[in-house]
């Protein structure tokens, strides 16, 4: 299968590894192509997407694998000191070499470095017990790689889009569209995970989140709702305590927004603010400026207020 048709295939269909290769006949392909070799031979790669494993869960693949070994095969590519480097399954490779497991079926492809990465972020997207902070860093790596960039300008691209849907300028219409952004909706689509607008609003953030909150939203112990509220205490003892007794008494997040209320100075509302925003809210729905009489009158306000704000 050529590179391009490779980079071309639609993500949501990389559920596994038998479905990595192309075709209809994959899972035949995938066992007929299958060999065992010494787990000696296999080297993780020196980037790897995933960061955390379930303990639990681990024992529990530790365990399967033991009495029934390895049931899915390995994904590697030849490396040039003839041993093989771990493209997909690192899960099931981990769990072999815990089990004492001497070889293991691995499945042997020429990639090169940009799809052995591509592929091994699919594979961590596609698993189930993949939690918040991973997916979104995992979305970065893949969005990152696929359009040859870095993350950071990743991050820049995605909030600009965003700007740019907010704007109620309708002339952006007329304007051809980014094909970095294009590639970005196209990429989103494929995945089938969520939108690229709710990634922005609602994944984004998860990274700029305390250390202390991100570290059990990565170990999966908290939903990321509840992490952004608990987020909130500026105070790292009163937030630790409210993270802590959320994961021990399992808090629904009204129970914790109903505790942060406790915790937190309530703002009063500000009614010169809500006045000012309620007036320009009228004179927007008003369409005063279609009036020539009233936009008359409300010129001359609006060079005074121009001229109290200079």
């Amino acid at each position: 299968m050529s590179s391009k048709n490779r980079r071309d295939r639609p993500y949501q269909q990389m559920k596994s590894l038998d479905i990595l290769f192309g075709d209809s006949q994959a899972e035949v392909e995938v066992e007929a192509a299958a060999k065992i070799i010494s787990i000696e031979e296999i080297c993780l790669p020196n980037e790897q997407p995933r960061r955390y494993f379930d303990p639990q869960a681990m024992l529990e693949l530790v365990e399967s694998v033991r009495q029934h070994g390895i049931l899915q095969p390995l994904l590697v590519r030849p490396r040039s000191d003839e041993k093989y480097e771990l493209v997909a399954g690192e899960r099931r490779y981990r769990a072999a070499i815990e089990a004492q497991k001497a070889e293991v079926p691995v499945v042997i492809r020429e990639l090169s470095d940009e799809e052995a990465m591509q592929l091994s972020l699919i594979e961590n997207l596609c698993r189930e017990d993949l939690n918040p902070v991973e997916e979104t860093e995992g979305i970065l790596q893949l969005l990152a790689l696929r359009l040859s960039t870095d993350v950071a300008n990743i991050t820049s691209l995605l909030y600009k889009m965003k700007n740019a849907a907010e704007k109620e300028d309708e002339s952006r219409h007329n304007v051809m569209p980014n094909p970095e952004s294009q590639m970005v909706e196209e990429i989103f689509a494929s995945l089938g995970l969520m939108t690229w607008e709710s990634f922005v609003k609602n994944r984004l953030p998860l990274l700029n989140l305390p250390e202390d909150v991100l570290g059990v939203l990565r170990q999966g112990k908290i939903a990321y709702t509840k992490a952004k509220v608990i987020a909130r205490l500026k105070d790292e003892d009163e937030r630790k305590e409210l993270l802590e007794t959320a994961i021990s008494e399992n808090l629904s997040l009204t129970e914790i927004q109903s505790r942060l209320k406790t915790v937190l100075p309530q703002k009063k509302p500000d009614e010169r603010k809500e006045r000012v925003e309620n007036t320009i809210r009228q004179v927007k729905q008003a369409r005063v400026w279609e009036d020539h009489k009233k936009w008359n009158r409300l010129e001359k306000l609006l060079e005074k207020i121009e001229e109290l704000l200079t």
